[in-house]
């Protein structure tokens, strides 16, 4: 579909790509990786077109379509979300505006015999067609299923974009981009912005309704479920897996012992074959046997091992020090805007050395709660700041507040004091921004790596409280590792506000779940969180389930059972009865739907054989069934995500 040939990108004096070569076929889920600077962004931009490379060609066909969502990019914001959202289907829109302009010119004309009225009639009858089949009468329903899974709410279809932050106007962004149905989806980092519901909705967006993707994602977990090859670009290479991520870095390691053990034993063979010449050399009798052992050095195929990108992060938190017990006391916090309750009556403590995470959607006042405990914003309630709590904070937005006129190396020694200034050069190094690197200005740095000059401010000095909002947006997966490193082994207090499942596994002990203008506290890790709502949830489901059918038939009244009897015999034994009903219920709906599935397929491969052939390809019908059953398809294959993801919630 789209052929990479010969690649190569150079700038100044450094080779980022030498001569790369590659594939990306139809239906292809592949995941580029490598470290920050490597190029993945620059990939992603040279295949959209918005870049040329130093050499070689992009070669795809003129029909195909592209959709390209960049890590940063200038919005406007003179729509509603809905209109907006609607931008993805234009081309509906100016098809209908020229249906409407012919059929005007229709009602004017009176020449009803001429060839030209024959013509026009013939024109609006194949636009009609073409609108039947790019399925103009669902685009609506089409918007509002993407919005809300994006974490949209109705009630904001109406709101001015201008209203919203950065990364929900990115949400609308990457929601048009999902409604175009681009024949490759390029995606620069599109989970930097969104909550882990929204992340697991756009994993089965991706899996079960895209075409082509390719896609630069430093959450483990998402890329894990979406993609099913790993192209890692490292040192100017590539290197081309055919399974996804965590596969990747078994093979991966698996291949470089490999090489390794081939190259010792090859390197073995040949001081062997070296030394029998030497020892050889002027012998006689072993003349032929030495002229033998040339030749075959000679011919041999030396065994090379692939280089290894050797340049890591060496990243420690100073030692923090000793704060009281309690770093943070809250009691009935609350914030709002107007009428508007972000959260209210926020009530818990954290200890000294705990590290928690605060999750949630996006917009229900994580970062606001970070703000009030910062003191940067009023608030309601009670919130005390421990004795001796010295706070260092990362804000979401820290590496765009980077001045990007100056160069890495000022960026630090502006902000350090005393003796750190004569250290700068190694705390940089340390850093990944050694020699030249240091020398760079801030505007031609990756986001991964403002993202890390921004983490460095942070260590100038020794704090005991670390709130770190969405410190891994733009990190590489090593880069995380390392931080995810570094955190644990700090001896002072963290908060975490992240929607990175992966990153806050094993790191957390305590989950503070922001939503419905409520905090509430979750003890165990992240996973044990999920793992929580999702039954906690179900029981609620379940209980007013059987309730509500206990109270219909009259078997129970108040009267005639004690509340422990009704919770321990009949409520428990109700409970099983209706779990068991909705597991046979939803398994039999998944199966109704794959054998639906199953059928439109049979069909849609009977017409496609239909319209291969000379009558068919002049059949107009053809084409509007096809494009009937597509359409239909598109619907079913929802309901399958849907249904699939009901009965996976209750199988768990």
């Amino acid at each position: 579909m789209i052929s990479i040939e010969g690649l190569s990108v150079a700038f100044g004096g450094n080779t980022l790509f030498d001569n790369i070569t590659y594939v990306i076929n139809k239906k292809d889920r592949i995941a580029l990786v490598g470290k920050n600077g490597a190029g993945k962004s620059t990939m992603l931009k040279i295949i959209a077109g918005l870049q040329a490379p130093t050499s070689g060609n992009v070669n795809m066909p003129k029909d195909l379509t592209v959709g390209y969502l960049p890590q940063q990019m200038n919005l406007s914001d003179t729509r509603t979300v809905m209109e907006e959202a609607e931008q993805a289907f234009s081309h509906i829109f100016e098809l209908q505006s020229r249906i409407e302009r012919m059929n005007t010119e229709l009602s004017e004309r009176t020449d009803y015999e001429s060839e030209y009225y024959q013509e026009l009639i013939e024109r609006v009858s194949n636009a009609n067609e073409q609108l039947a089949l790019i399925g103009a009468s669902n685009y609506q329903a089409e918007i509002e299923k993407t919005l809300i899974g994006l974490g949209f709410t109705r009630e904001d279809f109406g709101r001015d974009t201008s209203e919203f932050s950065g990364g929900w106007r990115m949400r609308i962004e990457l929601a048009k981009l999902l409604l175009q149905r681009p024949d490759v989806l390029l995606l620069d980092e599109p989970t930097n912005h969104l909550d882990i519901e929204s992340i697991q909705w756009l994993e089965s967006f991706l899996s079960t309704r895209a075409n082509a993707v390719v896609l630069v994602s430093h959450d483990r977990a998402f890329i894990d479920n979406v993609t099913t090859r790993t192209i890692e670009i490292s040192l100017g290479r590539i290197y081309d897996y055919q399974v996804n991520y965590s596969r990747y870095v078994v093979l991966r390691q698996e291949r470089l012992e490999q090489q390794m053990r081939a190259y010792e034993n090859q390197q073995k063979q040949i001081q062997d074959t070296e030394a029998f010449i030497e020892r050889f050399r002027y012998k006689a009798t072993k003349s032929v046997q030495v002229q033998s052992r040339i030749k075959q050095l000679a011919k041999l195929e030396r065994v090379e091992v692939d280089e290894v990108d050797t340049s890591r992060l060496n990243l420690k938190f100073p030692p923090a020090p000793r704060s009281g017990d309690y770093p943070i006391i809250a009691e009935g916090v609350g914030k709002n805007y107007g009428s508007h309750v972000v959260f209210s009556n926020a009530t818990f403590t954290i200890k000294r050395g705990e590290k928690v995470a605060f999750v949630g959607k996006n917009g229900e006042g994580k970062s606001t709660l970070v703000k009030c405990i910062m003191g940067e914003i009023p608030y309601t309630g009670t919130l005390k700041i421990g004795h001796n709590v010295k706070i260092g904070y990362f804000a979401q937005n820290q590496a765009s507040l980077l001045d990007e006129s100056i160069t890495v190396f000022d960026t630090i020694d502006r902000v350090a004091v005393g003796d750190i200034r004569t250290k700068i050069r190694d705390i940089l190094g340390a850093f990944m921004f050694g020699g030249e690197a240091s020398d760079k200005k801030v505007k031609v740095l990756s986001g991964g790596e403002k993202t890390r000059l921004a983490m460095i401010r942070l260590l100038l000095e020794p704090v005991n409280l670390l709130i770190l909002d969405e410190p891994t947006n733009h990190l590489d997966m090593r880069t995380k590792d390392v931080l995810k490193q570094a955190i644990r082994d700090f001896n002072g207090t963290v908060i975490l506000v992240s929607h990175d499942r992966e990153f806050l596994d094993g790191l957390v002990s305590k989950v503070y779940e922001f939503g419905g203008g409520q905090v509430r506290e979750h003890l165990g890790g992240i996973y044990d969180f999920l793992e929580s709502r999702k039954l906690d949830s179900l029981r609620e489901l379940e209980q007013r389930a059987t309730v509500s059918k206990t109270e219909k038939d009259g078997n129970i009244s108040k009267d005639s059972a004690s509340p422990a009897q009704s919770e321990d015999s009949k409520l428990s034994y109700g409970e099983q009865k209706e779990f068991a009903r909705r597991l046979r219920k939803a398994e039999k709906v998944v199966a109704d739907i794959e054998s639906e599935i199953a059928g439109l397929e049979k069909r849609i491969a009977e017409v496609e054989e239909k319209l291969a052939t000379p009558d068919g390809a002049a059949d107009t019908s053809l084409y509007e069934l096809h494009g009937q059953l597509k359409k239909q398809l598109d619907d079913v294959m929802w309901k399958w995500s849907e249904a699939s993801e009901v009965l996976d919630k209750l199988q768990k």
